[in-house]
């Protein structure tokens, strides 16, 4: 017999069906006992009979969170007993079969609950428990219906989702990179990507003109509470697009999520505001304003582009201007004898076609359209203070590629972990993640990061010098 799901149960009315999946809960009452079993989509009261011995001995063996296999004839709840709040809550299903197919040991914590109430290093540790949860569950799916919207929606608009590597060369992109040491090539090491960036500049060169990529990164920065060594990202890049052409995009995809994906939460105004950083800054004092009407109002998103911010800013520790967003960003120059005569003058006050999507305080994405003049691009990396054989040594790859005929580009990234923590209501991106780390980058559940043994070491060439302890 085929295995059928909880929330079907009512199609099958009078008819013997078979389910698969969890105890929820046990319940006796007197002569029957009664169990939640839990699948994928709900669950569905099963009814244990006393006429049937047997299998009501089985049953009375049941704990939570056994996985189990039971047949039963599915008939109508008594009136009085119907459950309005679930799918198959008209009925339920009288066993005639019950199959243990494992044991669980009791969980180490309440997993009915949403799990809030709960210290979160012990729900990290036992991750695959607390994805269990209702909210959870509803977290992860919703994660993925937004994923294949994203897809659905840039494959329409004639995007193509190409993968870019997850081990390149280590260059400065305003983080610290993860570093991979090569086994084959001594001494010499891949790193994990920032991001996608020069990799989706390339596939404009090579005449792919719309890309998407639902991508993960890796930032190897100083631990804080609401970050991740590795986060995702929706990355889009276009070829001769407008910055008002690529913020349309964006926003036509926001707007189509909220409609098909959350039709309860109602976006304060369309099109999205389009705030220049200066009057942001003097009015608002953030880059990433909340525009909501009502703060309280967990279904009001307010949206907000943030336009025309500077190229370059002054870092005082290095002594030396750095790009703002990154170095491809295009300023607001005409060529490069342009640049160089505002840069001469005054470096703070060059504008970029740099822009971000803030949603009710916290930026959600960025982008820009990029340098695709080699020698303006150049001249931005020495401006910066980069030695020219180091910028030949980094980025002499795109200097070189841009010589080959680059069309005009630019793109915007979604950090997607922060859009879902903040449609599905929920305090942190850890919330949203599957397997999630700790704020200071521990994955409890596996226990890493960890040791490795001194042969692996020995095969990468690599020893490690541990710091001597004070006093």
């Amino acid at each position: 017999m085929e295995r059928i799901l909880t929330k079907d149960i009512g199609q099958y009315e009078g008819k013997e069906v078979e389910l698969k999946g969890w105890v929820d809960v046990r319940r006796d009452h007197g002569k029957l006992i009664f169990i939640d079993l839990r699948d994928r989509t709900g669950i569905a009261q099963v009814v244990f009979l006393p006429n049937n011995k047997e299998v009501k001995e089985i049953a009375e063996t049941l704990r939570s969170e056994w996985v189990i296999r039971v047949k039963g004839v599915v008939g109508n709840r008594p009136q009085g007993m119907i459950n309005e709040k679930i799918p198959s809550g008209a009925h339920e299903v009288a066993a005639t079969e019950l199959e243990v197919i494992t044991q669980a040991k009791t969980p180490p914590f309440d997993i009915q609950s949403d799990g809030k109430e709960i210290g979160e290093d012990i729900r990290m540790k036992y991750r695959y428990l607390d994805l269990r949860r209702p909210r959870m569950q509803k977290n992860m799916r919703m994660r993925a219906k937004i994923n294949q919207y994203i897809r659905d929606f840039l494959s329409a608009r004639d995007f193509a989702e190409i993968e870019t590597p997850y081990i390149s060369k280590s260059t400065p992109e305003g983080a610290r990179d993860y570093l991979v040491p090569s086994r084959v090539y001594e001494g010499k090491f891949y790193a994990l990507p920032q991001s996608p960036q020069q990799y989706k500049q390339l596939l404009m060169v090579a005449g792919i003109e719309r890309y998407f990529q639902i991508v993960r990164c890796f930032r190897d920065e100083d631990t804080r509470g609401d970050r991740q060594p590795e986060f995702t990202q929706l990355d889009i890049e276009m070829s001769f697009p407008t910055q008002e052409e690529i913020l349309s995009l964006i926003e036509d995809l926001y707007v189509g999520i909220m409609k098909d994906l959350y039709p309860e939460k109602h976006i304060t105004q369309v099109p999205f505001p389009r705030i220049p950083y200066k009057d942001a800054m003097e009015k608002y004092n953030s880059d990433k304003p909340d525009l909501r009407k009502d703060k309280n109002d967990p279904n009001e998103l307010a949206f907000t582009f943030i336009v025309d911010f500077p190229a370059f800013e002054w870092k005082e520790t290095e002594k030396r201007w750095d790009a703002v967003h990154h170095p491809f960003t295009k300023p607001k120059v005409s060529h490069v004898a342009d640049f160089n005569e505002k840069f001469a003058k005054s470096p703070g006050d060059i504008l970029a076609e740099q822009y971000d999507l803030a949603l009710n305080g916290f930026e959600i994405a960025g982008g820009s359209i990029r340098i695709h003049d080699s020698e303006l691009l150049a001249r931005v990396f020495e401006v910066m203070g980069n030695k020219q054989e180091d910028i030949q040594a980094k980025f002499g790859h795109m200097l070189e590629a841009f010589e080959y005929g680059v069309p005009p580009h630019g793109g915007i990234a979604s950090g997607l972990d922060r859009a879902v923590a903040i449609l599905q209501n929920e305090p942190n991106i850890r919330e949203v993640i599957a397997f999630a780390k700790t704020g200071d980058g521990r994955d409890l559940m596996m226990d890493s990061p960890s040791d490795v043994t001194d042969e692996q070491l020995k095969e990468l060439h690599i020893a490690v010098v541990k710091k001597q302890k004070q006093g």
